[in-house]
């Protein structure tokens, strides 16, 4: 994976030093943490004594890294942000399509940025529905992204 000076990630086109097998192995890098998150978020989902945030931060961390797997996989090319809403126009911008059960999802990203950096969520979403959308961007991820073979 590249950075480009506009912190795009480029999924190398020749101006990248990443063989077909890298592209293929970063991509499934990306879905395995993905999952690993939806794990995250399913471990804390009863837990009282993990605040909403973590739970909160892990979907987004999840759905985050499901949508950029899966604009890995179709070449499209990504900025460095956590914010869904903007992973989500570029999908459409691609002709990507996105499940309805995802609808909504942008409520997540203040778990990403704001409180990664000691600020506050108002409002909040719940457990149980940060824990489905999670759930559904990996597995729509994992019906895209070729999975590794060999």
């Amino acid at each position: 994976m590249c950075v480009a000076a506009s912190f795009t990630r480029r999924w190398p086109t020749g101006a990248c030093w990443l063989s077909d097998g890298d592209r293929s192995r970063s991509r499934a890098s990306v879905l395995d943490r993905a999952a690993e998150d939806e794990a995250a978020v399913r471990a804390v989902l009863d837990m009282a004594e993990v605040s909403d945030a973590i739970a909160g931060f892990h979907a987004q961390q999840a759905i985050e890294k499901a949508i950029k797997a899966v604009m890995a996989e179709r070449a499209v090319d990504f900025p460095f942000s956590h914010d869904l809403s903007v992973l989500l126009g570029l999908c459409k911008q691609a002709a990507i399509e996105v499940p309805s059960e995802l609808d909504g999802i942008d409520q997540l990203t203040p778990y990403a940025a704001r409180l990664r950096y000691g600020g506050e969520v108002s409002g909040g979403v719940d457990r149980a529905t940060a824990m489905r959308w999670a759930t559904t961007a990996v597995a729509w991820a994992r019906g895209i992204v070729k999975p590794l073979t060999g």
